[in-house]
């Protein structure tokens, strides 16, 4: 999260310096074609703007976050209703709007450039996860209990706020596919763990980890008779995969699922039908598409797991039916292809559990190495990817380059490398996280280097929010941090004994 403090400290509201206990926030977005965040700072930064005034603002055009009241204080951001004002007990925050909508009545507007809005309604929702999820956590919230984290519009609804419709009319009206519900989902789950919430989750864009051979054998153990024509189309996962920048084992895991490992029974498809993905399969007793040959059939497929996983245009020509009712990119990860665990309520299957049950067959395919038994005499040399040695269940894949191997545990953090006697050759040291921190003096020097045995730069801090992103032993402090605006040239760098994390 690009994070900027730019207090408003003309406003009339910060001037009048009330308080408030922070019991939920609200989600506003601005109700007018403005996407950067600098022209309301401009123009509410005034001692005449005495009737507005938020904690908060997201820019539209790169999604930083500007506060523009400390959290504490009680802003002017919701008005009221019959119950009281939701300025009295939550925080609100503005998500700027694109400049090529034009608003016609009341919340009604046209757009003369729909991707364009979707991105800068995209950006700013993603940046609005992370900052109430800092948020959450600095006032110990639960942004899935009643009341928390709520809109403008439920506000209303709640008897708290004026009569508006944001931000859900902005979500709606371009298709983004988000929710309120959906919100407080993504908030929770980057509550979790990473900046993003998502650090364990598997991508469905990027590069296969596991090998035809892996596939092939994992699947001949699971359905003795698979037939040699299902076999010999496996590859194809990988090559229609690679295409689109889609990951063909995850692809084929799916269609494992789909098919009862080829096998079809139960299915609603056959095998002559080409479809390994239940593809048109809307409802019960449903037949769905068939295709012309097997390529054609996972072609399709790995096209639709595209749709909901990037907003990227295709490589190959169009051949999905329903490549057009997905709201494109609202299932980054596998774990989201359900619609009962994506944040935006939309996803591939109905069924609880649906990413869950792929990312299972994954595994299985991941832990079988190819058919290739390493203690047997002759055999090749196979570098594993596991949590541990003595985990097996946890492997990720097996390699027979210790290059192909160390990148597959880069992509997963808390992984290890080990080769065919059990130990570990390769462990990818922890990345550092970037991270907040509050100057409270206005002197603070900032140095060519962590130590007071650099010179200084001759410029200073001042009061306010910075992100550091790396630290470093030195001289006169017991340690140094790097300024993110100093990064490229690493020639920024703070007392730490001075900075208060935030």
């Amino acid at each position: 999260m690009k994070f900027v403090e730019s207090i408003m400290t003309k406003n009339p509201c910060y001037t009048a310096g009330r308080k408030i206990t922070v019991k939920g926030l609200m989600l506003h977005s601005v109700g007018c074609p403005q996407p950067k965040a600098s022209a309301f700072i401009n123009s509410w930064n005034s001692p005449a703007h005495d009737t507005s005034c938020v904690h908060g603002f997201i820019d539209g055009n790169d999604g930083t976050v500007y506060q523009t009241l400390p959290w504490n204080h009680r802003g002017w951001h919701c008005g009221s209703g019959n119950k009281g004002s939701g300025n009295n007990t939550h925080i609100g925050v503005e998500m700027c709007e694109p400049a090529c909508i034009r608003y016609t009545a009341g919340s009604n507007f046209t757009c003369s450039d729909v991707a364009t809005a979707k991105a800068v309604a995209k950006r700013t929702y993603e940046a609005a996860v992370e900052l109430f999820a800092m948020l959450c956590k600095k006032y110990s919230l639960n942004p899935l209990a009643d009341g928390v984290v709520i809109s403008h519009k439920e506000g209303h609804s709640r008897g708290i706020a004026s009569n508006h419709g944001d931000p859900e009319h902005l979500w709606t009206q371009l298709g983004m596919g988000y929710t309120m519900d959906g919100f407080r989902k993504a908030v929770k789950a980057a509550m979790g763990g990473a900046s993003s919430g998502t650090g364990g989750y598997t991508k469905i864009m990027g590069n296969a980890v596991a090998a035809a051979e892996q596939m092939k054998a994992y699947l001949k153990a699971k359905n003795p008779n698979v037939a040699q024509s299902v076999l010999d189309m496996v590859p194809l996962y990988l090559s229609e995969g690679k295409a689109e920048g889609v990951r063909g084992d995850i692809a084929f895991a799916q269609s494992c699922l789909e098919t009862g490992n080829f096998a079809f029974s139960g299915s609603a498809v056959t095998l002559s039908q080409n479809n390994f993905c239940g593809m048109g399969v809307i409802s019960n007793g449903v037949k769905g598409n068939s295709f012309d040959t097997p390529q054609l059939g996972i072609r399709t497929q790995v096209q639709h797991l595209k749709a909901y996983a990037s907003t990227d245009v295709l490589k190959n020509a169009c051949i999905d039916p329903r490549f057009k009712y997905v709201t494109r990119g609202c299932a980054e990860y596998v774990e989201w292809l359900g619609q009962k665990e994506n944040p935006a309520g939309k996803g591939w299957a109905a069924g609880a559990g649906y990413g869950e049950k792929i990312l299972n067959i994954l595994k299985g395919i991941l832990g079988t190495a190819g058919g290739v038994s390493s203690g047997s005499a002759g055999a090749e040399s196979w570098y594993r990817v596991r949590k541990s040695w003595a985990d097996a269940s946890s492997q990720k894949g097996a390699f027979k380059s210790l290059e192909n191997a160390k990148k597959c545990a880069d992509e997963n953090p808390g992984y290890s490398v080990f080769d065919e006697s059990g130990k570990a050759v390769y462990t990818k040291a922890a990345a550092f996280k970037p991270y907040l921190v509050r100057v409270t003096i206005p002197d603070l020097n900032i140095r060519k280097g962590p130590g007071t045995d650099f010179g200084k730069i001759g410029k200073y801090t001042g009061i306010g929010a910075f992100t550091i992103v790396d630290e470093a032993d030195g001289k006169g402090a017991s340690k140094w941090g790097l300024l993110k605006s100093y990064q490229s040239g690493r020639n920024g760098w703070v007392s730490l004994d001075y900075a208060q994390r935030v």
